[in-house]
């Protein structure tokens, strides 16, 4: 085996399987390969699926599972015929086939599975966003859009990116992604975050019966979430609700759930201000 195919292929059992291969299926395609050694066409497949998922240059990840020490995963996998080769992605099996097959047709099957350049890139891109490289991240989704302008991913990151300095442009990103695309749901708070952050650049456009005290804590909440003052901003976006639902269409409320979801659930900051918002709305 040379350096490369070390680098993509371990061999895995029951005790590592839930890291090696589900979890770590939610970062890039995990290719299982359930095997013996007595087994002859395991041997004649083995070598020649190391290869080609090697190729991939660490976008995938062979998992060798040997049926005979590891029985467990093989009946919880329905493995009744070995080799045995099925594919994970986010957790679950995507792709599989039996018995030993030609390379072309292995090949053909794995080109199927990894991810595309765009979508390589955008991860790439997403790893250095989650680092606080914002800069250096906007880059990689623009060559990443400029490879596949239709790649929802990178469609969805830029706009995050955008939000706070140009919501307009961010909300055209947005509206590029189909309802259908699996980020459609994923990109919703950001398209309800863009009223906040444009009000925050320019006059605030409530309801003409609106208070000005209102009108007032929504452009301070945009200011202060483009700033990323989140406790701050929450507490105007509450206090609006506390006055007002009907306000922008009950706006403060979605800003709020939106932000939420921008921030993540284990964020200090939405820990406690959904429980305020709860007991305010129950």
């Amino acid at each position: 085996m040379t350096t490369a195919q070390q680098s993509t292929v371990r061999d895995v059992g029951s005790a590592e399987f839930e890291q090696a291969v589900i979890a770590e299926s939610r970062r890039r395609p995990v290719i299982v390969d359930f095997w013996a050694a007595w087994c002859g066409p395991c041997r004649q497949l083995g070598p020649l699926l190391e290869r080609a998922v090697a190729s991939y240059k660490g976008a995938l990840l062979l998992a060798k599972v040997d049926v005979d020490h590891n029985p467990q995963l093989a009946a919880r996998y329905g493995v009744q015929g070995i080799p045995a080769v099925k594919a994970f992605r986010d957790g679950k099996v995507v792709a599989e086939f039996t018995g030993a097959q030609p390379e072309p047709q292995v090949r053909r099957w794995l080109q199927q599975l990894a991810p595309s350049p765009a979508e390589g890139l955008a991860e790439h891109a997403a790893a250095l966003e989650l680092a606080g490289q914002k800069a250096e991240a906007e880059q990689i989704y623009r060559q990443a859009l400029g490879a596949d302008p239709g790649d929802t991913t990178s469609l969805r990151g830029l706009a995050r990116l955008l939000l706070a300095r140009d919501p307009q442009a961010a909300q055209a990103l947005l509206a590029e992604i189909p309802p259908s695309a699996a980020s459609y749901q994923l990109a919703r708070p950001l398209l309800d975050l863009v009223p906040l952050y444009s009000g925050a650049q320019a006059a605030p456009r409530g309801k003409a019966s609106a208070p000005a005290e209102l009108d007032e804590r929504w452009r301070q909440a945009g200011a202060q979430a483009r700033q990323g003052a989140w406790e701050q901003a929450f507490e105007q976006l509450l206090g609006i609700v506390l006055r007002d639902r009907g306000y922008r269409e009950d706006g403060a409320r979605k800003a709020l759930l939106a932000l939420f979801a921008l921030l993540g659930d284990q964020h200090p900051a939405v820990l406690l201000y959904r429980k305020r918002l709860a007991n305010a709305l129950f």
